[in-house]
């Protein structure tokens, strides 16, 4: 027993000791320095949290200090939440910085745009009290939104899938109503899961309208739907993910796709820019009328973890057009379908990875396994891939392919064309459709000349005055490209007119 007690003393000591402060310190008098005078937390939707800021606070001096406060000027009423040096809180006491040495402050916020009255909310961290007192600024930009979320069942809390053509799938979401057919450019619209338009319905969005998707979020536009996005020169409509912050800016896949389903018709995208997704666009089977089943113009698709546009036997008519980076493919025009392009730039710099597929796929075929497990290759008639005017280029060898299997038809005409293709292994030396000497369905292809972008690590394909496809291009009915300049005179290959760079 008394060498439990003894046990116990040694352990009651080191607890003790641990706990007291084993250095001297002096009342910090305002001389603290900062890694910034103002944290600037990037715009937020209403009562949707910031991610985390850091502020470093500086103790410059040979003598280790004590900090008598630190707090936020708006006190316990402020939105803004602190984290000082580990510990959670809106006001702290005594807090210490050794010798030449600095502490994080940490700071986040989640603000209800109703109440506050002016959307640049702000307040300040104060350091000490009197005259030794010193701040720094937190400023943050709050929006109020539309939401739009999947219901859920009233017992398990189970969030709602969507029912499509009469059976359950595990897609999260729910079909808009009437009321909400309607995106505009008064507030941003915030889609939680995916977002369907009925059949028989068409889903509108107005000029300068923002639509932003949460995680594993998208549209979806059912059989016989229809999508209309109006944006003009001067308002583009805008589809990116939710979170605002600069350092998500460049971030692919981090929300779903817009689908045009089977049987979706008339769809038209105008003056758009679509960003950040897993596919910008995917687009499957003719529609039911004799018109496209996506027209789409003066549209820029940019920084997808899988395709730009994934067509599967359907019909797009598409001019000035921009599809940057993408992890596969930025464009995938398969299993057959009609497709002309005019005056649209093709530019795949992917750098998240390796990849495997060119930055224009077209075949007419599509692989099964049937229920022996055997590989089935069904084609489909590829009724027209005309591209004209276009500019295909990116970091690979290879950045334009036709893909062909016989037993359907393989209709392609490639007239004025940027084509970068480089076969260094003979890889496509069998494949006639990949001979562009002697072939009358390739005319005037300017092959591995140099676009001259102006910079295609930061997605911008403007042409510069040394880009080979100047005055290259064959008159089109398209007269302005897609900025609004003048192409009627002396038209340039791709989607922009070349300019003199600074």
């Amino acid at each position: 027993m008394r060498h439990f007690f003894t046990f116990l003393l040694f352990l009651i000591l080191i607890v003790v000791s641990s706990c007291r402060k084993d250095f001297s310190t002096i009342p910090s008098f305002g001389n603290l320095e900062f890694s910034k005078d103002t944290v600037f937390l990037d715009t937020i939707f209403t009562n949707i949290g910031s991610a985390t800021y850091n502020l470093k606070v500086y103790n410059r001096g040979n003598k280790a200090i004590t900090i008598p406060k630190i707090s936020l000027e708006n006190g316990n009423s402020s939105n803004y939440r602190l984290n000082v040096d580990g510990i959670p809180g809106k006001e702290f006491f005594n807090i210490d910085i050794l010798a030449n040495d600095s502490i994080y402050v940490f700071v986040e916020t989640t603000i209800d745009a109703n109440n506050v009255t002016n959307p640049l909310y702000t307040d300040r961290i104060l350091f000490d009290t009197g005259n030794n007192q010193q701040d720094v600024d937190l400023v943050t930009l709050v929006q109020d939104a539309n939401f739009i979320f999947p219901g859920r069942e009233p017992i398990s809390m189970k969030i709602d899938s969507l029912t499509i053509d009469g059976q359950p799938t595990t897609i999260k979401g729910r079909f808009l109503t009437d009321a909400e057919l309607t995106f505009s450019n008064t507030k941003p619209t915030i889609i939680y899961g995916y977002a369907a338009v009925p059949e028989n319905k068409t889903l509108t969005i107005n000029a300068g309208a923002k639509v932003h998707f949460h995680n594993n979020s998208g549209l979806i536009i059912d059989k016989n739907a229809s999508l209309k996005v109006n944006g003009n020169l001067n308002e583009k409509v805008i589809f990116e993910g939710d979170r605002l912050e600069n350092s998500f800016g460049k971030i692919p896949g981090q929300w779903g796709t817009i689908w045009m389903r089977a049987g979706s018709k008339d769809n038209e995208i105008h003056h758009a820019k679509i960003k950040n997704g897993v596919i910008g666009i995917l687009v499957d089977s003719l529609g039911s009328g004799i018109n496209a089943t996506l027209q789409l113009s003066n549209t820029e698709i940019y920084n997808h973890s899988n395709f730009g546009i994934l067509a599967r036997e359907t019909h797009i008519e598409a001019h000035n057009v921009v599809i940057g980076s993408a992890g596969q493919a930025s464009l995938a025009a398969t299993v057959g379908g009609t497709y002309n392009f005019t005056h649209c730039t093709f530019a795949n710099f992917w750098n998240n990875g390796i990849r495997q597929l060119p930055a224009v796929l077209v075949n007419n075929f599509f692989v099964y396994e049937n229920s022996s497990g055997q590989e089935i290759i069904e084609t489909r008639d590829l009724k027209a891939a005309n591209f004209t005017n276009c500019i295909f280029d990116g970091n690979n060898n290879i950045e334009f392919l036709l893909d062909k299997v016989e037993g359907s038809l393989f209709n392609y005409n490639i007239h004025n064309c940027m084509i970068s293709f480089t076969d260094a292994n003979n890889s496509f030396a069998g494949n006639t459709e990949m001979i562009f000497t002697n072939n009358p369905n390739y005319q005037n292809i300017i092959l591995n000349g140099l676009p001259d972008f102006r910079n295609n690590q930061n997605e911008d394909f403007i042409i510069g005055e040394n880009s080979a496809g100047i005055n290259k291009a064959i008159s089109s009915s398209f007269p302005f490209d897609v900025l609004g300049v003048s192409r009627a005179n002396s038209p340039d290959i791709g989607a922009y007119q070349h300019i003199i760079f600074d």
